[in-house]
Order: C-alpha cells, then structure tokens, then sequence
C-alpha cells in the first residue's frame, strides 16, 4: 500500500504514516514457526505483494506449471488495496486464489506481510478492512490449514544463501531481538526472530516493516546472505547491498501501477536473479 518509488540510486518516498495501534492481545502461535532449507540449491520463482490482485497467482502458476522453476515463495500482503476495504468479494477471491496455489503447489513457502499480520492483532494501519477482518483471519487459517507443514507460514525463510521475508532484516533489528548465544547460528537467528512477540514484530525496523531501499540502513551480514524483499514498492527489480527489492505489483491510489509487473527468479547459490515472461536477463 505504501508507495515507494525507486529511481536507480535515488529513491523518492510516498508512504502513509502508519496509525494508532489497536492490540487486543490475541496469539496465534501456531501461525509463527520457523523455517530454513540447509543444502538446497535451486531456482525460486517470487511472488511479491499481493494486495488484493488474484491474478498474480493465476500467472505464477502458468510458470510453476512450466517447470520454470523448482519451487515459489510468496513475499505476500495478500490482503487490503486502495479503496477496496468494502469489497469482500475481492478479499475472498484474492485469498481463494492463494490457498488454490498452495494446494496445488504444495511447498511453497509464506512469509507474512504487514497487511497480513496486521489482522492477527487488530494492528490498525492504511487500507486495514475492518469489514474484512473476520475473511482475512479465516483465510489465512484455511492457508496455514492447506500447507503440509505450519512452520511454510511465518516471518522469515532461508533457502540456501538466501533469506526471504517481506521486509527486511537489519543488523540492528538482530542486535536489540537476539541474544549473543544465539548468533552464531543464521537458524537460530531466524528461529528467535519468527518467534518473537507480535509486539516486536510490529517495530519499525522488524522483517514486516524493515525498508532496506532507504539510505543508511545496515542490513544483516550482507556479505553472506542475499535478502529478497517486498513492501516497499519500486518500478523496477534491482539488487543493491546484498537486498533484492521485488514489490513491482502494487499501483498508486488511482490503480496506476507503480512498477514493471513482473516475477524475479531467484538462484539460491548464487544470489543471483533472473526476469521471466515479459522482461528477459540475469542481474547481479
């Protein structure tokens, strides 16, 4: 929802100012396990934010049909788009659509977007539905209910090299969350982190809300992971400081899309990603 416009090396900020938070204390703790891949080198097909467009999973399926590649990963902000907070039937569809993929796609893996989380804990921010709130819970049950493992669905995901989430993980975020014992381990890091209270998950600087694309912003041993992210909307794909920025589905509050529409496939050894379907080259 946030619109984040990315100019090569410059970047111009449009964002909305996150509002009051509404915490009713509710836990979903089965919703929040961990995951990582250990040895498993392979192309990833990306799907970046949502918001409310079920084609998007229509199109990722054709690829993933194709033996394009060899598994997915849904940066997700499935739910809440500009001016749609009434519109139900769009919430149902787009969610329907994701669950269809998951059943069909069997280890995709899921990582929480702020518009997502936002619904466990009432976290009041732009474009929450409150017509929607009880669609967004029970879908997002009935997705975690149609994965093979509950821990496909949390914050944070480690194939290979690569670590995938919504936002973004900073050195300081793993600094102020995760105990010294703990960080010799990248697992143990990613265990702690998906573990964490929703409360620490909803700061600005969380894996949800981390925006790598702004200046001066340490992210997480950049030399030894490549992060793909989401969230902050950019017009086209690119890899800077060790962070591939991928949200180029979202639009501007007039529909107009902000970006070029398009999937990034992601190597895992490497770090390395591609551009199928309409745009076509490998990027470093």
């Amino acid at each position: 929802m946030e619109e984040y416009i990315e100019a090569k090396d410059q970047a111009e900020w449009i964002t909305e100012e996150k509002h009051e938070l509404i915490i009713q204390g509710f836990r979903f703790d089965n919703f929040i396990k961990p995951n990582s891949e250990k040895g498993e080198i392979m192309k990833v097909l990306v799907i970046p934010d949502v918001h409310l467009k079920p084609y998007m999973f229509d199109d990722a399926s054709g690829l993933m049909r194709r033996g394009v590649v060899e598994k997915a990963v849904c940066l997700m902000d499935i739910a809440d788009d500009w001016g749609q907070e009434a519109n139900l039937n769009l919430y149902e569809k787009t969610f329907d659509k994701a669950i269809q993929f998951a059943k069909e796609f069997p280890d995709t893996l899921w990582c929480y977007g702020n518009h997502d989380y936002s619904y466990l804990y009432l976290y009041r921010e732009s474009g929450f539905s409150y017509f929607a709130i009880d669609t967004v819970r029970n879908k997002l049950a009935e997705l975690q209910k149609a994965l093979p493992d509950e821990k496909q669905l949390t914050i944070i995901h480690r194939i290979d090299k690569v670590l995938f989430m919504h936002g973004g993980l900073t050195k300081q975020f793993v600094y102020d969350n995760v105990p010294v014992k703990d960080e010799d381990s990248i697992d143990d890091i990613i265990e702690r982190i998906n573990q964490l209270p929703h409360h620490k998950l909803w700061e600005d600087n969380s894996p949800l809300w981390a925006r790598p694309q702004e200046e001066n912003v340490q992210m997480y041993l950049p030399d030894d992971y490549v992060q793909v992210v989401g969230h902050s909307p950019v017009r086209n794909i690119y890899k800077e400081g060790g962070v591939i920025s991928c949200d180029v589905f979202s639009t501007y509050r007039d529909g107009r899309p902000i970006g070029t529409g398009v999937f990034p496939i992601i190597d895992t050894e490497t770090g390395k990603y591609t551009i199928h379907t309409w745009a076509i080259g490998t990027n470093d």
